[in-house]
């Protein structure tokens, strides 16, 4: 289990139930990263992640 994990298990199982949209989701990012300025470049790479998902090319 990586550290970042409990993390992900707390969302989970606090807001697990809850539908969000994505423009919801990136105003959140932009935010942490404005209180966070050390952490931008990990949250643009999780963001260009989440946002290419479905790309063919990604796959090959």
């Amino acid at each position: 289990m990586y550290f970042t994990d409990r993390g992900i298990e707390e969302l989970e199982k606090r807001r697990g139930e809850e539908e969000v949209s994505l423009a919801w989701l990136a105003e959140q990012l932009r935010t942490f990263v404005d209180l966070n300025p050390e952490f931008e470049t990990p949250v643009e790479r999780l963001a260009t992640w989440l946002a290419r998902l479905d790309d063919e090319d990604d796959d090959e």
